[in-house]
């Protein structure tokens, strides 16, 4: 059996908005991996870069565990991999060719690898795994154990033979997802973890992943690792899961980070019986679309089962933009979901996209104008992001000259031609937040007005926040106007 030292490209100091923000996750699609190639009688380690300095810090545990394979196993869960932050891949090169020095066999597994496997194979992986990898991993790692040298047997591989770039057949994705074990918690320092949530928010989050892929079809939206199928594993597992998290972290607050939680029918149902059967205690978030949120015997069960908070894809106030993005939504479903999600106690927020190609001032104003009039619990605005792979992608190619990827996730850069300039976005991103938090207030007010016995100190903070966001947002809204003039 081999010594695998398992690590991932992601330093939360490399991306100044998320480390001041201070929730990390652990990367459970790394820690799967690494838990399956323990239970198969590999030597697993473990360097977590989440909290690293820079990418030097992995020679310690490189020259401590003497790891005949080094495997950058990025988490195919966060939106924050899926990026592929230049930041982080910049990070990765490094790390690879520390190891390489130290005589370790480099295997990557990631999205930006999966996309760019040759810049991967020529910065000194010796293997890219592309797509889903935990059986790939397993099947590489065992033909080279066994001096295999023919590799061609081994689907969803990339790597150097001679002066040629070899890519075997995709591979399958998994269909029997309980019969992977529970991720490998116990290799990470949960106990930072902890800390810096409890320092940030006062409350301890992990993230669980029920589901893999997603069916729906949105032209942007890249799946280099899980595809389109959607295999989920089934409610109990998750619960023992959750049993097990419960009784060794004491977690407060779950994030299901799959791309729809709950689309199997009588899933969410089965889930709420067995958290109520096991008499578990916690709050959770998810991620769904709007069109999945109308049925409220659903949203019932969500509730039961401990749901706080739900991200919906709104993407767009104009029904323009989101034909255009084959999102499958209407704009109508938006307002509908976010109804029976407060009527039933769960906050609606929204994840929202400008700068689609076609976008217009008016699809623009439609948009600031719902989120306005449905004040979602929070919002999440980002600018179109053209990953390979997509239809989106492929339309803007042509544009996108030498960066093709942010910085770090709060660049928000516009990386192809649109109705407006690219600074014209960061302004509309500082504007769309002052004026949400305007009528914020404003509501708040209006709520201590009609109800004054209802007055809280939560309450008045808010209400004095006025002060503050109407002028500001004006301010932005005069400055965003600078920028309106589309280029030429």
């Amino acid at each position: 059996m081999s010594k695998i030292l398992f690590s991932h490209s992601y330093f939360m100091r490399f991306d100044p908005k998320q480390w001041a923000t201070g929730q990390p996750y652990a990367p459970i699609g790394t820690l799967y991996a690494a838990a399956l190639m323990r239970e198969q009688g590999h030597q697993v380690s473990f360097f977590d870069s989440m909290f690293a300095y820079g990418p030097e810090e992995v020679i310690l545990p490189l020259e401590k565990h003497h790891p005949d394979f080094f495997v950058l196993y990025d988490d195919g869960f966060n939106y924050l991999t899926k990026m592929c932050l230049t930041n982080m891949r910049e990070a990765a090169f490094e790390m690879m060719k520390f190891a390489k020095q130290k005589g370790c066999i480099v295997i990557v597994s990631s999205s930006d690898a999966t996309d760019h496997f040759e810049k991967y194979l020529l910065e000194g992986a010796d293997f890219v795994i592309a797509g889903e990898a935990e059986q790939t991993l397993t099947e590489l790692i065992s033909a080279i154990n066994n001096k295999q040298t023919d590799l061609l047997t081994v689907a969803g591989l990339a790597y150097r033979y001679q002066d040629a770039v070899i890519k075997t057949a995709r591979r399958p994705v998994m269909k029997e997802l309980d019969e992977l074990p529970f991720p490998a918690w116990d290799l990470a320092d949960m106990e930072m973890y902890r800390k810096t949530w409890l320092r940030h928010k006062g409350y301890f989050s992990l993230n669980m992943a029920t589901t893999r892929g997603c069916p729906f079809k949105c032209n942007w939206c890249a799946k280099p690792i899980y595809g389109n199928r959607y295999n989920s594993r089934s409610p109990g597992n998750v619960v023992a899961e959750l049993k097990m998290l419960k009784k060794q972290f004491g977690f407060d607050h779950i994030w299901f980070c799959d791309d729809i939680f709950g689309l199997k029918p009588g899933w969410v149902h089965e889930f709420a019986d067995l958290v109520e059967k096991e008499q578990l205690q916690f709050t959770f978030k998810i991620q769904a679309r709007a069109d999945l949120l109308l049925q409220e015997d659903f949203i019932k069960d969500l509730a039961r089962a401990g749901c706080e908070n739900i991200w919906m894809g709104a993407e767009s106030g104009s029904q323009k933009i989101l034909d255009a993005m084959d999102k499958g939504t209407r704009v109508e479903q938006i307002f509908e979901a976010t109804r029976i999600l407060r009527k039933n106690n769960i906050h609606p927020s929204f994840f929202i996209q400008f700068g689609y190609p076609g976008e217009r001032k008016e699809d623009i104003r439609k948009t600031i104008d719902m989120i306005n009039e449905l004040l979602p619990h929070e919002i999440g605005i980002s600018v179109s992001y053209p990953l390979p792979g997509t239809v989106f992608y492929e339309r803007v190619k042509a544009q996108l000259r030498e960066k093709t990827n942010w910085t770090d996730s709060d660049e928000l850069a516009l990386m192809f031609s649109n109705t407006y300039a690219p600074a014209f976005y960061k302004h509309l991103h500082r504007y769309v937040h002052k004026s949400y938090r305007t009528h914020l207030a404003i509501e708040v007010i209006k709520t201590i007005l009609a109800r004054p016995a209802s007055l809280r100190f939560s309450k008045l903070k808010k209400a004095i926040s006025f002060l503050y966001y109407s002028p500001a947002a004006w301010i932005a809204k005069q400055k965003l106007r600078q920028f309106e003039t589309p280029p030429s």
